[in-house]
């Protein structure tokens, strides 16, 4: 590529990042586009800490959700209940932490053209996969999003600028835009867990609160005994979610990215 061309698209870039995230984050690219370089050539740009002995996951198990659909619907209403996530009327305004959708929606890259009809309505949870090398920590301007030691990756509200670049780095969809005030949309509000306000984006934290307190998530409490969701430290080679990892034969969302999810599903 000649310099004149490369000059042009570096200004194009800058230019467009001008118009959707503000001044800011322009100055920043121009006054460190050298050591945001060698930070992408590196790795994941991020520096981070990483506990050596905890990082938190969760295996789903499609064909309990399969066998009882009641499962999916007490998944996503604890969840949702708990994190005070508005139920707007419009579709286009959803926001969504834990939502349920057919396999060739959740693996886009696994088709099976041979499938039966009835497995391809079959509804299995879809929510954040808490990368270990997630891309939309890398991209945030403010740090708003960011990766706890044990793997969680969680959200600062207050530092979201609603510049949506995480909802563009992540490629599973897993975050959701507040266009309206949701206060007024939040049935039961529940006074232990912030609630949002307009132009901030937000997602499932693993319930990272109740996590810290020694709680299983909402969402994993509210399949019971049925182990359709089970949660737990992937580095404790003793735990539940270990052994059954060892054991099943469990398949993750476009693994080929290297984001290097947390969520498993067993098949």
């Amino acid at each position: 590529m000649d310099t004149n061309r490369r000059n042009f698209l570096k200004v194009a870039g800058i230019s467009t990042l001008a118009g959707l995230g503000g001044t800011t984050i322009v100055n920043r690219l121009v006054a460190g586009v050298d050591e945001a370089h060698a930070a992408a050539t590196a790795g994941s740009g991020v520096e981070r800490k990483t506990s050596e002995t905890i990082r938190y996951g969760l295996v789903i198990d499609i064909k309990k959700f399969h066998q009882d659909p009641s499962l999916g619907e007490k998944a996503v209403n604890a969840c949702h209940q708990i994190h005070n996530v508005p139920k707007f009327p419009e579709k286009r305004d959803e926001i969504k932490w834990i939502w349920m959708t057919n396999f060739e929606n959740a693996f886009v890259e696994s088709p099976n053209l041979y499938q039966d009809e009835a497995n391809q309505t079959h509804q299995l949870p879809i929510l954040c996969n808490h990368c270990d090398n997630p891309p939309c920590v890398r991209v945030c301007p403010t740090k708003a999003t960011y990766r706890y030691e044990d793997g969680i990756v969680g959200m600062d509200y207050h530092r979201c600028i609603g510049c949506r670049f995480c909802m563009a780095a992540c490629p599973y969809g897993s975050r959701s835009f507040n266009w309206r005030d949701p206060q007024a949309y939040i049935e039961n509000i529940n006074r232990d867990y912030p609630a949002r306000t307009r132009g901030v984006v937000e997602k499932c934290n693993f319930c990272v609160e109740r996590v810290q307190a020694g709680l299983q998530p909402a969402c994993v409490e509210a399949v019971g005994d049925s182990k359709a969701l089970v949660f737990g430290n992937l580095k404790d080679p003793h735990s539940e979610i270990r052994q059954i990892l060892k054991e099943k034969q469990t398949i993750q969302r476009n693994p080929s990215l290297g984001t290097i999810p947390s969520v498993f599903y067993i098949v």
